[in-house]
């Protein structure tokens, strides 16, 4: 169940509540659900409670506890927990195999994209530093993949090699319209709620020489695979073709799934969902419904590193999946082959939308 879904099957509760006569509030247009802050617990957390409490003249617990059992009848829904003054805390069922690789294959990239941040604007703010701007235009991304109306600005306008060799999309702003100052951050990202904006100064720790000889790809991933209060690496290592560089690990999960379908169509099959049995195949099945949930929470907490881990996790668990998908000798294509080919797609199809999104390259070549 992807953050859309789920905040429609939410937004579902509070109407069958209101239809049945245990709630009497106008149903509102949208429900927004987010991972959950400290102290709360599950996949997703939602206020919806906490903003229905007034008009229906009830504590905002004993609303969520109306809407608990609501959301308990869809079977996608493992548990729902009450904490604090009214959060509904929600634990999502792990999705079935076909439903999630058909779910995959059919959003393609764009497979995790949501609307928790649905219309929100957040102004992001970045020093004259080489890792502060990519950060912001990765983050950007990110957010955008999750609903949210992005306005990047910078102190100073960007060096034309961060555009030109790093991809950094730059979009100017001019300085002392609001955003705060880096002389007041403490923290990696400093977080300001207004009214209508959410602004954020993006001030990871700053990279210790400079990543331009790298080349775009290998110079965004040091600057955004480790987290934002983390001192990164800004060397060879990163271009190094070995299972020891993280980055080729990924690429070169995601090149093996494309390397598979080109293959694959020369034997006269096409990948087509169905059931996959086997323990080699759990972890990558978790780490593929796990991606929308990271999506969120990178966006949530302004943490890129965040998804560039996840890409690490989704690459070490494909191959385990990949010596059983083409046949052998004068084995005949199954639908087993033609089960385990759809889900290595879906695991390219994952890598490749992260990938993107953290503004890297996906090659099917390598």
């Amino acid at each position: 169940m992807t953050p859309v879904e789920l905040s429609r099957t939410v937004l579902h509760a509070v109407r069958r509540a209101v239809d049945e006569g245990e709630l009497r509030v106008t149903v509102p247009e949208r429900v927004v659900v987010a991972p959950p802050r400290p102290g709360g617990c599950g996949d997703y957390a939602t206020n919806v409670a906490l903003r229905l409490a007034r008009p229906a003249g009830e504590p905002a617990r004993h609303v969520a506890e109306i809407l608990r059992p609501h959301l308990l009848r869809d079977g996608r829904i493992a548990e729902v927990v009450v904490t604090g003054p009214g959060f509904l805390n929600i634990s999502l069922r792990s999705a079935a195999p076909v439903a999630l690789v058909q779910e995959i294959l059919r959003c393609g990239p764009r497979y995790g994209h949501g609307d928790s941040l649905g219309g929100r604007l957040v102004r992001l703010r970045a020093p004259h530093e080489v890792r502060a701007v990519v950060h912001a235009d990765a983050l950007g991304r990110i957010l955008r993949s999750q609903g949210a109306v992005v306005r990047t600005g910078h102190d100073r306008p960007p060096e034309e090699a961060w555009s030109t060799v790093l991809g950094v999309d730059i979009h100017l702003d001019g300085p002392g319209d609001g955003h705060p100052d880096a002389s007041d951050a403490t923290d990696a990202t400093d977080v300001t709620d207004g009214t209508d904006a959410t602004d954020v100064r993006v001030r990871p720790v700053p990279a210790p020489a400079d990543p331009l000889p790298l080349g775009r790809d290998a110079a965004r991933w040091a600057l955004l695979h480790p987290a934002p209060h983390d001192r990164p690496r800004i060397g060879a290592e990163h271009l190094v073709q070995r299972e020891d560089n993280p980055l080729f690990r990924v690429r070169y999960a995601h090149a093996r799934t494309r390397a598979l379908l080109r293959n694959a169509a020369d034997l006269g099959f096409a990948p087509e969902p169905g059931p996959v049995t086997g323990a080699d195949v759990q972890p990558l099945l978790q780490a593929l419904a796990d991606h929308p949930r990271v999506l969120a929470a990178a966006a949530a907490h302004r943490a890129p590193d965040r998804l560039a881990r996840h890409l690490v996790a989704v690459a070490d668990a494909t191959p385990p999946l990949l010596p059983a998908v083409l046949p052998v000798g004068e084995e005949k294509p199954s639908a087993a082959h033609r089960a385990r080919l759809a889900l290595a797609d879906a695991a390219g199809t994952v890598l490749a939308g992260g990938l993107s999104l953290l503004g890297i390259d996906a090659p099917d070549h390598l």
